[in-house]
């Protein structure tokens, strides 16, 4: 599939997808309750696997199918529900301790926007793309990484900081599935299990926070440092 190829409607489509998913990585950041930030992120996933669906339909890798059906069912049930019921066991409704508060967070967040915009308009510019949704896929993968990484610094609790690496890692799948959508399908198929481990390794991280430290806030960890 040639960027430069695709219609109005799968461009459109493919921009509304994208810009759906930036809203909702918003939503997370501009939220202090644990369970908000659980429902968009599945929601985000879910947007993530039709925007992989229209991608294989107007790119005829029919592979992408398997890939949208994996990634709803991996990162919009499977993982969604694994932390809801972490979040059902410790009890933990929303963060307490944060460097941000919502609201300057979603200004910093609108800022990272800004320059993930201007640094796609200059990587476009040197491949010839300026006109394409190349410069919307790029910008909306460069703001979810940034806004991710925005998670895992200012926020404390450690469910915060898995669904901010999460986000991370959806802007990165989301910007593939546009700009490489022929990447071979055993290395979408590892990702997609690597984010099975990272939960599971985060589960066993709470747990040892609530049974030798008593809080899932990771500033405890510095209790760890020699």
């Amino acid at each position: 599939m040639a960027i430069q190829s695709l219609s109005p409607l799968a461009s459109s489509l493919f921009g509304l997808l994208a810009i759906a998913s930036l809203l909702l990585s918003f939503v997370m950041l501009g939220s202090r309750w644990l369970k908000n930030y659980l429902y968009a992120f599945a929601a985000e996933s879910w947007v993530i696997a039709a925007l992989s669906a229209a991608v294989g339909y107007y790119s005829g890798y029919s592979e992408l199918y398997l890939i949208a059906a994996l990634t709803l069912l991996f990162r919009g049930l499977l993982l969604p529900y694994l932390i809801w019921r972490i979040i059902q066991r410790l009890a933990v409704d929303r963060e307490i301790h944060v460097i941000l508060q919502p609201s300057s967070s979603l200004v910093v967040g609108a800022l990272f926007v800004m320059f993930a915009l201007s640094v796609s308009y200059r990587v476009a510019a040197v491949f010839h793309l300026e006109l394409t949704v190349a410069v919307l896929a790029l910008t909306v993968m460069l703001s979810m990484k940034l806004i991710g990484f925005l998670m895992l610094a200012v926020r404390h609790e450690a469910i915060s900081q898995v669904l901010g690496l999460l986000v991370l890692e959806n802007g990165i799948f989301l910007g593939s599935q546009i700009l490489v959508p022929g990447m071979p399908l055993l290395i979408e198929l590892v990702i997609l299990f690597d984010l099975l481990i990272v939960v599971a390794c985060f589960g066993v991280l709470v747990g040892y926070l609530v049974t030798h430290v008593g809080t899932t806030s990771s500033l405890e960890l510095k209790r760890l440092v020699g």
